[in-house]
């Protein structure tokens, strides 16, 4: 590596870091995806990749050898998305909502339906920090919209400061449903 090229070797800069002193709470279903992605990972596609390399660099001169630069830089990738797995599965901890029953109080894993000041309903599950998809209206557990309507009841209204003003939600409905 040249001296002014920049460093691979820090964590997944796209997935946030968990706030310090939090768990990291995942659903059965986010946990098994990031056991898959991890499984995919270091199975399939770095053993092929090492093979391209063994290959590329059988060839000779590897300084405009494409086929190993660039094996080499997905090589890096997929170790540094390795390690980061490895260490949130280390520290995730499983909470199955579907487990928690009936309850009418907003905590990790409910899904929850609110009413915004327009009258417009939406829903939302709360979820681990590397499960979080807004497009599938799961949102972080960590999240400012979260942590707005934790610990809340039915019929609770939450207070969220957002760019545009505050804005006022009721708590329409709470459940606990298995998540996918």
């Amino acid at each position: 590596m040249k001296p002014n090229e920049p460093q691979d070797d820090d964590d997944d800069e796209l997935t946030p870091p968990l706030p310090a002193g939090v768990k990291n709470y995942i659903t059965p279903g986010g946990h098994q995806r990031l056991q898959a992605e991890l499984e995919q990972l270091w199975k399939v596609e770095r053993p092929v990749l090492v093979n391209t390399i063994s290959w590329a660099a059988s060839n000779g001169d590897r300084s405009e050898n494409g086929d190993y630069i660039y094996g080499k830089k997905r090589l890096r990738e997929i170790d540094r998305r390795v390690r980061f797995l490895h260490k949130r599965l280390e520290q995730a901890q499983v909470v199955d909502p579907a487990q928690r029953g009936s309850c009418e109080q907003v905590f990790f894993g409910a899904t929850v339906t609110v009413c915004k000041d327009d009258g417009c309903e939406a829903t939302y599950a709360i979820v681990g920090v590397d499960e979080a998809d807004v497009s599938r209206g799961h949102i972080s557990w960590v999240s400012p919209l979260a942590r707005a309507l934790l610990k809340l009841h039915e019929g609770d209204v939450a207070r969220l400061q957002t760019p545009l003003g505050i804005v006022e939600l009721e708590v329409v409905k709470v459940c606990y449903l298995s998540l996918t």
